[in-house]
């Protein structure tokens, strides 16, 4: 029986996660959240976890008493995330919102655990930190987001071929056609209403900015080991193709399915293996066309922003990155605008020193210096 530890297992990844092994029988080591005690003590009581963690260090005190009648032992912050990351275990899934995914993707890499990962902050800020790491200790790094699940799943028969290009399919979000003038106005209900997918806040905003596909598509230079211009990025709002690659001869092998993250998850889990989804099965006949375009990154300005980072490299995504995760936050809680979001990514790119080989520190430095310059900006 394989054995796994789920690092933010209330969001949306972690409970599809958590699906997938009940229906297969995958025992889970670990679970943790950020302050969901609630949904983790429900969790926890199913799966019966030998550990569990929560990051927010004030709900520590009511998870310990909601599990006082188990054998559950209760860890908490930063420190407890990567002690379970560092578990022996088949796998480590890291779902966990933002850079908070850093240092235990490190510590599970460190401790010889392969990594399902969801957490694409972790590799756009980290890069080689964290594919050196990987590398260093042997470890795989399974990609979950659907996007680069498809194109590993393109590159699985292609043996020492290398692709030419990656066709990064984006859905557009649910703003894909406006102008810069008819996103002024946007709430932050309209944002987090996506066409297709069903997701965690964070990741709908970015989905609504485009900043996420800019996340991706420095993920996947990461993952691939692809340079920038050869990701090319392309509105598909049907969101059936997940995303494709093309051979030097001309050759485009797409992946295809239902907007379900429970294929990917599952494919991560089980890999090499392939095993019977809750999915829904793809009927092309009854979806009849697919349509294609390209993204406006003009209008989009946070794409544009993640582009201009990973032709710089070094700490610029993690610039870029962290300060999108401080201006999400603020129009979350509706103390900026929509397109705020965007002029803050950009002023952070511009504004924080680059550092061609950034350190872990220095990458930590990062995310301080680009949160401080997004406070400063909006007056805070």
């Amino acid at each position: 029986m394989k054995k796994i530890v789920i690092l933010g297992s209330t969001g949306s990844i972690g409970t599809q996660t958590l699906e997938v092994c009940r229906m297969h029988n995958i025992a889970v080591r670990a679970l943790s959240a950020d302050k969901n005690t609630a949904l983790l003590e429900q969790q926890a009581r199913e799966f019966k976890p030998e550990y569990v963690c929560v990051y927010s260090e004030s709900s520590c005190p009511d998870i310990k008493q909601r599990l006082a009648d188990t054998d559950i032992k209760v860890l908490c912050g930063m420190e407890g995330l990567c002690q379970l990351a560092a578990l022996p275990c088949d796998t480590v899934v890291n779902s966990v919102v933002g850079m908070v995914g850093l240092l235990p993707t490190l510590e599970a890499a460190k401790a010889g655990n392969d990594i399902a990962l969801a957490n694409k902050e972790t590799l756009v800020a980290g890069g080689d930190l964290v594919t050196d790491c990987v590398n260093r200790h042997g470890v795989k790094l399974l990609p979950i987001d659907s996007e680069h699940s498809a194109i590993f799943q393109c590159l699985m028969g292609a043996g020492d071929n290398r692709p030419e290009k990656i066709l990064l399919t984006a859905s557009g979000g649910p703003f894909y056609g406006w102008t810069s003038d008819q996103l002024r106005g946007v709430t932050v209900e309209q944002a987090l209403n996506h066409p297709n997918w069903s997701m965690g806040a964070k990741i709908t905003i970015d989905s609504a900015t485009l900043m996420n596909k800019g996340l991706e598509l420095i993920e996947a230079v990461r993952l691939f080991n692809v340079k920038p211009e050869q990701v090319e990025i392309v509105v598909h709002r049907q969101s059936i193709i997940h995303s494709a690659v093309e051979f030097c001869d001309g050759a485009v092998i797409a992946q295809l399915g239902t907007a379900d993250m429970r294929i990917p998850i599952q494919l991560a889990l089980t890999y090499p293996e392939r095993l019977p989804s809750p999915a829904k099965r793809l009927s092309l006949a009854d979806i009849g066309s697919l349509t294609f375009g390209r993204a406006d990154e003009q209008t989009f300005t946070c794409l544009a922003a993640a582009k201009r980072a990973i032709a710089l490299d070094g700490n610029a995504p993690c610039a870029v990155n962290s300060a999108n995760e401080a201006a999400v936050t603020l129009f979350l809680n509706k103390k900026i605008g929509f397109l705020d979001i965007g002029e803050a990514v950009n002023g952070a790119l511009d504004a924080v020193k680059f550092i061609s080989k950034p350190t872990l520190e220095e990458i930590l430095e990062t995310k301080s210096a680009a949160e401080q310059y997004v406070a400063a900006y909006f007056g805070g």
